[in-house]
């Protein structure tokens, strides 16, 4: 097990944009943790001040999300998800942790056991920040399994990308983009994306989020069809039938991380786009080793590079 404080990464995007893709590949470089879909699993971090427990933080990473589990029950649960079949709470998804859902199943074919072995030491975390306890966390899944860095990727990071960079002041922020019309066609597809859709716009035409809505809060009653626990899947793919919602989605996310850049220019910064690593994958990834300290950035680069296909897709190779 490495002993010295690993190195570490974020990517930022808006989503729907090919950071799965560099996760998968990032996953070949022996020395990397590829973290999926953590930082946005437990999105309400980045607006709670103060200091928690590692037992109160370990609660909220425990607890399911609401945004999936509203997925769950409607049927329509996002692909990324990879929970086992035969996995603890397999037959209760609508309750599964957050940190089950992709995270941890993304790192091992045992994510039940990573997930009591991480409860054992989390407890014991000091008081301190959510941004400290993330950190924490990801340095200590890190050193359990022999890695030297961590690389977290999260779908549609670029909405909490100024919390991100004012709370990882040290980390690598490489920040990928795509052009918006093919980026909104690929969101209006998502169920994960199309909610996010939603949620937005509950807040931006009657302040409430539907999601943390109080007892007290209310909204049209146009809209009270589309509450979470309301919500049908025929309504959300209905949403999803009309493309243009999303350039809204796009812009919002732009605005966000690119404010949020100029506002605390990261030390470490690497922009990339998805059609030019679709073009050009070997020297767009020989750039990204180089960027994340990979011991053999050109040797990375030319094997993973001819998994990605025109398309943008991971080709996947047959299990040996």
């Amino acid at each position: 097990m490495h002993t010295e404080d690993p190195g570490r990464a974020i990517i930022i995007s808006s989503g729907r944009c090919g950071s799965t893709l560099l996760s998968d590949l990032i996953v070949e470089e022996p020395e990397t943790l590829s973290v999926q879909e953590f930082i946005m699993a437990t999105p309400s971090w980045a607006k709670a001040g103060g200091a928690i427990t590692g037992a109160a933080y370990w609660q909220v990473l425990s607890s399911p999300k609401p945004e999936l589990a509203t997925l769950f029950a409607i049927g329509l649960p996002p692909k990324e998800v990879r929970y086992p079949t035969n996995g603890r709470w397999s037959d209760r998804l609508e309750q599964l942790p957050q940190l089950l859902a992709i995270t941890l199943p993304k790192l091992t074919e045992d994510p039940d056991a990573l997930f009591d072995e991480l409860a054992t030491q989390v407890l014991d975390f000091p008081e301190q920040s959510f941004a400290a306890h993330h950190r924490m966390l990801l340095d200590l899944i890190t050193r359990l399994t022999g890695k030297r860095r961590w690389v977290e990727r999260s779908g549609g990071s670029s909405q909490v990308a100024p919390y991100l960079l004012r709370s990882f002041t040290d980390a690598r922020i490489v920040y990928l983009t795509r052009n918006w019309p093919d980026t909104a066609r690929s969101m209006s597809r998502h169920p994960s994306f199309q909610l996010i859709q939603l949620r937005l716009e509950f807040v931006s035409r009657c302040g409430v989020d539907p999601f943390q809505m109080t007892s007290d809060q209310q909204v049209p009653a146009e809209l009270e069809h589309l509450l979470p626990g309301r919500i049908t899947a025929d309504l959300l793919r209905e949403r999803g039938a009309d493309s243009t919602r999303y350039l809204g989605l796009c812009a919002f996310m732009a605005a966000q991380a690119e404010q949020a850049l100029a506002d605390n220019p990261p030390t470490h910064l690497l922009t990339m786009t998805y059609e030019d690593l679709v073009a050009e994958p070997v020297p767009e990834l020989i750039r990204l080793g180089e960027f994340l300290e990979f011991a053999d950035p050109s040797g990375w680069a030319q094997q993973v590079a001819g998994r990605v296909s025109k398309g943008g897709a991971v080709r996947q190779t047959a299990a040996v």
